[in-house]
């Protein structure tokens, strides 16, 4: 039977419970005062650092309390045998530990940008009609992950493929944590598996996953106008909210860096016309950040290599194998994979430093 003799006292540490506890009084106060509400972007930055602040300190404070109940409770009955209240003790232990394992997985979000929104774009590599298929399979992989996740996810664009599956498509990823979690999914992704377009033969197609930040008000973005072509075009798509009728899509290209971005997903062009901005701008802001990275650890380019040879993970469906190259994690449930369960996946990631 697992106990705690006393609750542990909720001073710095790991979890430097003590200033996130004073800091969350004064973002508290400083909200409260109306005057704040008239600096929008400061009152979202205040907003953003409270909810971090209280993940953590509300947390702690449960953690403590119900230890200490706990703990009292357990001295209480363990001389008169209450077997029910023993049993109370130890299932509530258990679910202290899960809490506990949840904060030690939010300390693993390093990254200054790892709390923010992001994009997922999703490209078709080698493979043709096969690789296509992909990456459809895999824009409903991450559809499926982020609905289980509880995050907002609303494809901005998607362009179908010649005969079967799309060519690109990317997804704007609103939630908790957004970006900390997909990040390490960024590379390329490769599939096996016998062929349902030639005769069950066994077939290798590719497909990328290019995982950046969205950028607020807050980050400076400098972006000549100059330096960016616009183009319009008819969206496609297989109907529904992605058919337009008019040149509503909109094409963004970086000329000095080459990134183009587009938006299709809604039928004003005025509206396309913005999110296509807001996705340059975030582009531009990992572009930098990799830039800086790169500079910094010129021994580890491997680690930000997002190339077509850098595969992180395969999946083997005729062998019921999806395996990650980088952490060597492995599961067999190839459809729970594919409908979204990529925990495990991210976790290994992320405990890894990736």
């Amino acid at each position: 039977m697992p106990t705690s003799p006393s609750a542990p006292p909720r001073s710095g540490g790991i979890f430097d419970y003590d200033r996130k506890s004073h800091r969350l009084t004064e973002v508290n106060a400083t909200l409260e005062n109306p005057a704040v509400w008239n600096e929008p972007q400061r009152a979202q930055e205040l907003g953003r650092e409270k909810r971090s602040l209280e993940q953590v300190v509300a947390t702690i404070d449960h953690l403590t309390t119900n230890l200490a109940d706990n703990a009292e409770l357990f001295e209480m009955v363990k001389d008169e045998g209450d077997v029910d209240s023993l049993q109370q003790i130890e299932a509530d232990a258990a679910k202290l530990q899960e809490t506990v394992e949840g904060l030690e997985f939010r300390r693993m979000f390093s990254n200054p940008s790892d709390p923010l929104n992001c994009f997922v774009d999703i490209q078709s590599g080698a493979g043709g009609t096969e690789a296509q298929d992909w990456a459809q399979m895999l824009l409903r992989q991450y559809l499926r992950y982020c609905e289980r996740k509880g995050f907002k996810a609303e494809v901005m664009e998607e362009t179908e493929g010649d005969v079967a599956g799309i060519k690109s498509a990317t997804i704007k990823v609103e939630g908790e944590y957004a970006f900390g979690l997909l990040r390490t999914e960024t590379g390329v992704h490769r599939l096996v598996r016998k062929s349902p377009f030639g005769a069950g033969l066994r077939q290798t197609s590719f497909a990328s996953l290019f995982v950046y930040p969205e950028v607020d008000d807050s980050i400076e973005i400098d972006i000549n106008p100059a330096d960016v072509r616009t183009d319009t075009f008819r969206a496609s798509g297989a109907g529904g909210q992605h058919i337009n009728k008019t040149d509503s899509a909109v094409r963004l290209t970086h000329i000095p860096t080459g990134i183009v971005v587009q938006c299709q997903n809604d039928r004003s062009q005025h509206r396309n016309r913005d999110e296509a901005w807001q996705m340059l701008r975030s582009r531009l802001f990992e572009h930098e950040m990799r830039k800086q990275k790169e500079a910094q650890q010129k021994l580890e380019d491997s680690k930000t290599d997002v190339g077509w040879g850098h595969q992180i993970r395969s999946y083997v469906l005729d062998q019921s194998r999806i395996k990650d190259l980088r952490t060597n994690y492995e599961v067999s449930a190839t459809q729970k994979v594919l409908d979204g369960d990529l925990d495990g996946f991210i976790a290994e990631s992320l405990k890894q430093g990736l």
